[in-house]
């Protein structure tokens, strides 16, 4: 079991940018495949990237594809989301999670998951 602190979060005009850290603990980092999901109001939970444990392997959503980046520094136990070219539609809670496998783009094969990070993004 890992434990997962996102932060980065925020108010962003549409065209901006913003960065999302996720921070891990009590578990071997190295170990885990990451991802990141995202929620928006009234909608499910979801897929937004993942990596693998060497970070040498990314997968992205269609929706992020070109935009978004998934990097992770498994010295810092940290895996990061730059996020580029924000649309309104990227509002939403984002999530970092763990994982054993990847790629996994489905939130039921992640066990570990943070508090989640507002990301706002205005017209």
């Amino acid at each position: 079991q890992v434990q997962l602190v996102e932060s980065g979060g925020g108010l962003v005009q549409a065209g901006g940018s913003l960065r999302l850290s996720c921070v891990a603990s009590g578990g071997t980092f190295s170990s885990y495949a990451m991802g990141w999901f995202r929620q928006a109001p009234r909608k499910e939970r979801e897929f937004v990237a993942c990596i693998s444990w060497s970070g040498t392997h990314t997968t992205y959503a269609d929706s992020v594809k070109g935009r978004f980046t998934i990097s992770r520094d498994n010295a810092k136990n940290t895996v990061t989301l730059q996020m580029n070219s924000l649309k309104p539609e990227d509002t939403a809670v984002y999530y970092c999670a763990a994982t054993r496998y990847y790629p996994r783009d489905n939130d039921k094969d992640y066990a570990d998951w943070g508090q989640g990070t507002q990301v706002t993004v205005s017209s």
